[in-house]
């Protein structure tokens, strides 16, 4: 799945990427903020789009919830329009993870990359071993680089809206933590993104964001350590900073 809303600067990149990957079964489903820009003009150019949405929504999960409800494979990705996977094999990798381990979920690494230089990595988001009592100590994996069987999202529900830039983070909670489904780590770098997105564009943004995240723990019931709070706070302000 893929939401965009005026990216015709970088969306080609997004669907060439995928018409590279040398897995035979993917449904590519683009949904569209009504773009006045160029970007329909350049979707139109790659006929294996499975399902084009172009219309106003509410927001960047509201359109992912158009994507997750319209969705017909057995397991979904969610690539961002400024994403890209960085070799050919990265889906066939993901899937064979999946059938080797049995897993739930799969996910692994990502590198961001400089948005006017997209050979240039600025950092490397190295995830690790999947330990659920980890959300406790900060830790999230990145969610450009989470599979999820589509079992999952209909088992636990739709991103929550509410939350304008942590909502990612609120559906990662519910998935790993309050509903415990399994996870398997590939240690790889399975997506390379373009900095700037909604949390991360500046150290405000990432602040208002961590209030968001405090939400999404009260969202789903869960009572964190007295410390919890502050920690994923220090790593994502320090990774800012970096």
């Amino acid at each position: 799945i893929t939401v965009c809303f005026n990216a015709a600067s970088t969306i080609k990149d997004t669907l060439q990427c995928i018409v590279n990957q040398n897995y035979p079964d993917i449904e590519h489903i683009l949904i569209d903020g009504s773009s006045t820009d160029g970007t329909l003009n350049i979707i139109q150019q790659f006929p294996h789009v499975a399902c084009l949405i172009s219309e106003k929504d509410n927001g960047l999960y509201d359109a992912m919830n158009k994507g997750l409800k319209m969705a017909t494979g057995d397991i979904i990705g969610i690539l961002n329009s400024d994403d890209l996977y960085p070799e050919n094999d990265v889906l066939t990798r993901i899937i064979a993870q999946f059938k080797d381990t049995g897993s739930s979920t799969v996910y692994g690494d990502l590198q961001y990359i400089d948005p006017h230089a997209p050979g240039k990595i600025t950092r490397h988001w190295r995830s690790g071993e999947f330990n659920p009592k980890n959300f406790y100590y900060g830790w999230m994996p990145p969610h450009p680089a989470f599979f999820v069987k589509r079992e999952v999202y209909e088992k636990v529900g739709l991103f929550n809206t509410s939350l304008k830039s942590s909502a990612d983070y609120e559906m990662m909670l519910r998935i790993l933590l309050k509903h415990r489904f399994s996870a398997a780590y590939l240690p790889e770098v399975l997506v390379k993104m373009r900095t700037g997105g909604i949390s991360n564009r500046s150290l405000q943004h990432r602040l208002i964001a961590n209030r968001e995240d405090r939400e999404a723990w009260k969202l789903n019931g869960i009572k964190p350590y007295f410390f919890t709070l502050y920690l994923k706070p220090l790593r994502k302000i320090f990774q800012y900073l970096k």
